[in-house]
């Protein structure tokens, strides 16, 4: 066999793929990019922009100052005065968010519950109802529940004609309904109040609460209930030592998530919260596109609201971490 033979009998060596860019990567780079175009740098000039400063008559000016931030922890009068009024609106903004996304989600609890116990085809028309009525807009549901609410056509309305505004006069609760300011010398009156705020922040993300509670209770196994129902164990203590312990973490991913969800809540809280309760949502709102026009503090408000909401959501995926770990 000659040099020549022994060439052409040897393995043909592997082809290296041509170089370049393949359709995959290019796929990858334009979302990479899309990305940061809308997510990421929107983010990024927020930042920077907190750190501006505005000019009286002028509009604002890129700087490097934390004015802006010392403004928002002391007040603008500081030192010669210190005030708390932009930690107070954040405070309501934890007020309102915290109680309307655990009433949220104690009344969508027991309703998610009884829906796993339909048939099928009734568990999958609720859903698609629920489903539907997430495409309301939070515009659509407030001014539904301010029609409701208004004091000359909606449920003060209804009291009066009906006579019940009398009674709670007659039996003394009257009095309690003004204390907690939701009564007139006259009348009965929802708005402005907290309860009509905490009430339609609720009622907008309960549909949110349903559909992100379904799952875990739909995999419930029905035996466990049984089990204790045979062994003696009464309604309410099946609901805590079984039903409760089995969901707890969808029960806590779902109220923090909603919390989170609530706190940048804007017309809710314009249309019937009271001026001296208005939150950072409103107040940013206000600054960089209401009548301050001071988008540098407005940015530096949502920075410190971002971080809030980040700060939260670690502590909750903490409380998730050890709860597994039990």
């Amino acid at each position: 066999m000659t040099i020549a033979d022994d060439i052409k009998m040897a393995p043909a060596a592997p082809k290296t793929p041509a170089k370049g860019v393949t359709p995959k990567a290019a796929l990858y780079a334009v979302l990479s990019a899309v990305m940061a175009v809308f997510c990421i740098v929107p983010f990024i000039l927020v930042i920077v922009i907190s750190f501006g400063r505005k000019v009286d008559g002028a509009g604002w000016v890129w700087a490097f100052t934390f004015d802006n931030y010392q403004r928002f922890f002391v007040g603008i009068l500081w030192p010669d005065e210190v005030t708390f009024l932009y930690l107070q609106q954040l405070g309501y903004s934890f007020y309102f968010a915290i109680i309307a996304s655990v009433l949220a989600v104690l009344t969508a609890l027991p309703f998610t519950l009884l829906l796993t116990r339909l048939k099928r085809r009734t568990q999958a028309i609720w859903l698609v109802f629920i489903l539907a009525s997430l495409s309301m807009s939070e515009v659509f549901i407030v001014m539904g529940w301010d029609i409701l609410l208004s004091n000359n056509s909606g449920l003060p309305k209804l009291f009066q004609v009906t006579g019940l505004t009398q009674w709670l006069k007659d039996v003394g609760w009257f009095q309690i309904l003004r204390e907690m300011g939701l009564a007139n010398p006259r009348n009965v009156k929802f708005k402005p109040s907290e309860f009509a705020t905490i009430l339609t922040m609720s009622y907008l993300v309960w549909p949110y609460a349903v559909i992100l509670l379904y799952p875990a209770l739909s995999r419930l196994d029905p035996s466990l209930s049984e089990a204790a129902r045979t062994m003696g164990a009464g309604r309410w203590t099946i609901t805590r030592t079984v039903t409760l312990p089995s969901i707890r973490l969808p029960l806590m991913g779902t109220t923090l998530l909603l919390f989170v969800f609530l706190l940048g809540s804007y017309v809710s809280i314009s249309v019937f919260a009271t001026p001296d309760k208005q939150t950072t949502a409103v107040a940013i709102y206000s600054n960089i596109r209401g009548s301050n026009l001071d988008a540098p503090f407005g940015s530096a408000q949502a920075v410190i609201l971002l971080i809030s909401a980040s700060v939260c959501l670690y502590f909750g995926h903490l409380l998730n971490s050890k709860a597994e770990a039990r």
